[in-house]
């Protein structure tokens, strides 16, 4: 039977790394995910079974990498092998969060570049497809031989603010390190605003602030929130360099302790996060504000099903996502 692109058969499943974020990728498709189940044997041996035929079907399986980041590799191979032997048409991987993006390259001598090693993985399990989120550096696309999508959250963060009033000539977006002034400069873009770096280094009385903050409200923009200590150390240098207030985002809200008492303690106003990552409430400071990305790679994967560009999901302007 000949289908077009919108009657292609499709399936998604889930795994343990973020069920609700899962359910709200499927629905923003028009699908429920399928059946699938997980055991753990008590040596710590992962075993899956998939309860529904994927025969000839283009699977999508939703998988975020966060803690625990290795169990969570091991489903996702694992479920990536039972797919391509129980012939499934595609098995599409969709990563909100890809572990080990920051191990990109050799920064001292004899290290792995480990973000390498997990794009060979995927692929010799059998992955032909990876749809990612805000990856830590965009060149980890060129570590795979199979088409890699990576969106972008600067979008999603724009909205948040611009329904907030929070652009203009009274903001100024920061990024808190050097190495992410282009993600800063993109939102900065969207409000209409100035930019400043906080070139930190290692204690806080060697950061430092590039650019002018006097009397200006800040947002802080950075890929992953890990501790929250470069937050709290560059919020605490933009509080002594001049600036009113001090607010910050993130793609990927991993929150490793003491993140929520560190962030708590910093002079933050507010935190905005993606649900990229699912972590335990007891570790969301109070600050903290969750906007959904279920949406935005909903759309993305009706777009890879259908074979329609992905370009306009890249830009506000062109498609907006609540």
């Amino acid at each position: 039977m000949r289908y077009t692109d919108q009657e292609k058969p499709v399936k998604f499943f889930s795994l343990n790394g973020n069920l609700p974020l899962a359910e709200k990728i499927a629905s923003a498709f028009g699908k429920e995910l399928g059946k699938c189940v997980v055991k753990t044997f008590a040596d710590g041996e992962i075993s899956i079974n998939i309860e529904e035929s994927v025969r000839g079907v283009h699977t999508y399986i939703i998988q975020a990498t966060n803690e625990p980041v290795n169990d969570s590799y091991m489903e996702l191979l694992i479920m990536i092998d039972a797919m391509k032997r129980a012939s499934a048409k595609t098995v599409n991987v969709v990563l909100p969060y890809y572990a080990y993006s920051r191990q990109d390259r050799t920064a001292k001598p004899h290290e792995p570049i480990s973000a390498k090693l997990i794009a060979n993985m995927l692929v010799e399990a059998g992955a032909t497809r990876v749809l990612t989120l805000d990856l830590h550096t965009v060149q980890v696309q060129g570590f795979f031989d199979i088409p890699v999508d990576n969106l972008f959250t600067m979008p999603l963060f724009a909205r948040y603010y611009r329904d907030k009033g929070m652009q203009g000539d009274e903001y100024v977006v920061v990024s808190p390190k050097n190495s992410g002034v282009q993600r800063s400069r993109s939102l900065a873009e969207y409000l209409n605003t100035t930019l400043a770096i906080v070139d930190q280094e290692e204690t806080l009385e060697e950061g430092y602030v590039i650019g002018d903050v006097v009397g200006k409200k800040c947002i802080m923009v950075d890929d992953m929130l890990n501790t929250g200590t470069t937050f709290a150390n560059a919020a605490q240098l933009l509080k002594e360099a001049g600036a009113t207030e001090v607010y910050a985002c993130a793609s990927h809200a991993l929150l490793s302790p003491p993140a929520k008492e560190t962030l708590e303690a910093a002079p933050i106003a507010n935190i905005c996060v993606t649900d990229s990552c699912l972590t335990d409430e007891a570790r969301h400071p109070s600050n903290l504000t969750y906007i959904s990305c279920g949406a935005l790679m909903g759309e993305a994967i009706k777009r890879i099903h259908e074979n329609t560009p992905m370009s306009p999901l890249f830009h506000l302007e062109e498609k907006e996502f609540n």
